[in-house]
């Protein structure tokens, strides 16, 4: 019997992305009548776990010719592979999507990660002015996209129920975490010891963080990466970063290392509209490892917490 060839493709997730990688591709690879492919850009080809890893070399460094280089070597690999469903992981790719559609028969979903045009709002580096249009001008090329395409996954009910104004195939699937791969694992915490883990942003609290162990004894274990050179200089500069262990980039092996070291895991994001409603996965893999939880005092996040007995949350 053929196989369904399912391929997932991105340009801005690292090929090991716990979502799309770990949760998604190798979970469909078990089946048999599956045949998985997974598009990313600059890594080796290879197969790992059944899944066939596919790469193109994208390194342009101005962000907007590279947003439209990486989207049409993605949209000629896609094409190559003639797979019979296309799983689009990133906004930068509802560029192609009609493209895909228009030069296949196949099936194509969109899996929208975030509230972009909620995210647009918040986004600092974008002059306030600029926000409200480019917001809503995104807005309106995301509907137009996805009502033309096969389906929309999203994250979280709110977000699946925006889609569902105009597009009637739409499922959400939870970024919750794993927790066969938790629970077998002991505690070996040594000392006072926090961690944080994920993108390392300003709107993630980390300039917050930072000066706050600066006050206390205790040691961060910080893992992950900056979203620019300047916030890294920055967060460096301060004094309480010679009480931080920097791991950069690591995989998920090492994180579960790092999980099991420390006592507290810090989810203390910024009240943005993106946040405030989003489950964040990491407060439940901090849970799992059993770490107690400091976070950021939202609503969703306020009753996850205090309804488990397992932390605090704590507004800005």
């Amino acid at each position: 019997m053929r196989k369904i060839h399912i391929c997932h493709i991105t340009t801005v997730h690292k090929d090991g992305d716990v979502r799309i990688f770990h949760k998604m591709c190798c979970s469909l690879a078990k089946d048999a009548s599956f045949e998985v492919s997974c598009i990313v850009p600059n890594v080796e080809n290879r197969t790992v776990e059944n899944v066939r890893i596919v790469s193109f070399r994208s390194e342009i460094e101005n962000r907007r010719k590279r947003i439209s280089e990486a989207g049409k070597k993605a949209l000629s690999t896609a094409l190559k592979l003639k797979a019979d469903i296309y799983h689009l992981h990133d906004p930068e790719l509802l560029r192609i999507a009609l493209k895909l559609k228009k030069k296949t028969n196949s099936v194509v979903i969109f899996d929208s990660h975030e509230d972009v045009p909620q995210q647009i709002l918040d986004k600092y580096w974008i002059p306030t002015y600029q926000r409200r249009l480019i917001s809503w001008a995104f807005s309106k090329y995301q509907r137009f996209v996805c009502a033309r395409i096969d389906g929309v996954i999203s994250v979280t009910p709110i977000i699946c129920q925006k889609f569902m104004t105009y597009q009637k195939n739409v499922e959400l699937v939870a970024n919750f975490p794993d927790i066969s791969e938790l629970e077998d694992y002991e505690k070996s915490a040594f000392g006072p010891t926090i961690c944080y883990v994920g993108g390392i942003f300003k709107t993630r609290g980390i300039i917050e963080l930072v000066k706050a162990i600066e006050q206390i004894e205790v040691t961060l274990l910080l893992a992950g990466t900056f979203e620019s050179e300047e916030l890294e200089a920055n967060v460096r500069s301060l004094p309480g970063w010679r009480k931080v262990e920097f791991y950069g980039h690591v995989g998920r092996n090492d994180i579960i290392q790092l999980l099991k070291k420390s006592e507290i895991g810090i989810v203390t994001l910024h009240p943005t509209s993106s946040y405030v409603e989003a489950y964040p996965i990491k407060m439940f893999e901090y849970m799992a490892m059993k770490n107690a939880v400091l976070a950021s005092d939202f609503p969703i996040w306020r009753s996850i917490v205090e309804g488990a007995d397992c932390g605090k949350s704590n507004g800005y």
